[in-house]
């Protein structure tokens, strides 16, 4: 078991319930697992066992009991996975749209993670017994390919290449509004946002981010765009591509009020490009656009001509 505990010292926080506060803490923890723990007595206020609906106040000390995921949870399932390239060292993977990469609170189960564990044989083990084989991660609710480590050896030369901004991961994203010019660059430091710790923002003690971008397609009302990473900051191409104006289509986090419901932001990881640890040959592979988003796609265009 573990125990994470919180003080309520943020003013915007009180009077609002529990299970809505207690996620902004943690990303990984859903509304409905806080729910799940409160109902089970895990979670305590001042010491005392509290409902869901229990508002917080200011200076409230919060103690959340959380079960670990053992080794023992966490079971290979036949998810079907698309495997694009696979040799002794790594593996190129498609993760869809909905799916988790790696087990967490709220998802035991149908992760990519799962997944690899029934049909890949072997996994690095660095990031521990609920991330095998896992070097990098794209969002649950973006599509597309991720580099996979089979040993140890590969994993650090994955890892030293994404820090050294070699590897070459480039995405498909429709945005709202029209972008008058072809090409650009976002160079923007990426944090937490301090009013939200569920978002992240551009501030100015962020991180160092890099997003290059071209438009594919311009319509009236929406752009289709290439991005490339640079770095890699959590929702980097949401963040950014909101912080020049132009939100990506459907994103409940950082898209605008009315927008496309989708069932999540459409951003798809469609190329990836890394050296290879053993044998420094370049491999590089890419997934075609889901067809929802091709869908998506030719709607808009419709809307355009009509």
């Amino acid at each position: 078991m573990q125990k994470h505990e919180f003080k309520i010292e943020d003013a915007s926080l009180a009077l609002q319930r529990i299970d809505k506060v207690l996620p902004q803490f943690n990303q990984e923890w859903s509304r409905s697992q806080i729910q799940d723990w409160i109902k089970e007595g895990q979670v305590k206020v001042n010491d005392k066992v509290v409902k869901s609906n229990y508002k917080v106040k200011l200076n409230d000390s919060i103690e959340v009991t959380e079960a670990e995921l053992i080794e023992a949870d966490i079971k290979p399932e036949n998810l079907n996975l698309d495997i694009y390239y696979e040799d002794e060292d790594v593996a190129i993977v498609y993760k869809p749209k909905g799916m988790v990469v790696h087990p967490s609170a709220g998802h035991y189960s149908g992760t990519l993670v799962n997944g690899l564990m029934y049909q890949i044989k072997d996994l690095s083990g660095i990031n521990g017994e609920i991330r095998p084989g896992i070097v990098h991660r794209i969002d649950k609710d973006t599509s597309g390919l991720l580099m996979v480590a089979k040993n140890d050896v590969a994993h650090r030369h994955l890892v030293e290449q994404l820090m050294a901004k070699t590897v070459t991961r480039k995405y498909t994203a429709l945005v709202h509004g029209h972008i008058p010019h072809e090409f650009g660059t976002i160079e923007a430091p990426i944090g937490r946002n301090q009013n939200d710790r569920q978002s992240m923002d551009v501030v100015d003690n962020g991180k160092e981010a890099i997003t290059h971008f071209n438009v594919i397609e311009n319509f009236k009302n929406y752009t289709l765009v290439e991005c490339q990473l640079e770095t890699g900051r959590t929702h980097q191409i949401r963040v950014h591509m909101k912080y020049i104006g132009f939100p990506l289509v459907g994103d409940p986090k950082y898209g605008p009020k009315k927008t496309r419901d989708i069932g999540g932001q459409a951003l798809h990881a469609g190329l990836i490009g890394f050296t290879h640890p053993r044998t420094g040959e370049y491999i590089e592979r890419s997934a075609p656009l889901p067809e929802a988003f091709e869908a998506l796609i030719e709607a808009i265009r419709q809307e355009d001509v009509t």
